[in-house]
């Protein structure tokens, strides 16, 4: 549960520090409540977001460009517009085929990623 005091919040993107997580990828935290959290990232071509897994559930949909996906034991190409949800603790990786930027929506809300 957080420790943050949450309050109603109406964010600019560009109030949203964008952070480098690895090369090529970066994140903003675009809103955050006491529960959920929703991010944008984005990733160069070429660039990988490597194997992981996380306790939180995580939404999202790719905005734009083209990535490769691996989910679980699934391996899919998407397109802007596709999505995904991923459920705590499955190992996933994403691999940008093109530019592309996500949003992705975690519950309970990544504390480690709201600055």
């Amino acid at each position: 549960m957080t420790t943050r005091t949450i309050k109603p919040n109406l964010q600019a993107h560009d109030e949203a520090q964008r952070i480098e997580m690895f090369p090529g990828v970066a994140r903003r935290t675009l809103n955050a409540g006491e529960h959920t959290s929703i991010h944008e990232i984005e990733i160069a071509a070429g660039c990988v977001v490597p194997m992981h897994t996380h306790p939180h559930e995580q939404i999202g949909y790719l905005a734009k460009g083209r990535v490769k996906f691996e989910l679980g034991n699934e391996t899919k190409e998407l397109s802007a517009g596709d999505s995904w949800v991923i459920p705590s603790e499955v190992p996933h990786e994403v691999t940008a085929l093109e530019d592309a930027v996500a949003i992705d929506i975690f519950s309970p809300a990544r504390e480690e990623y709201i600055p």
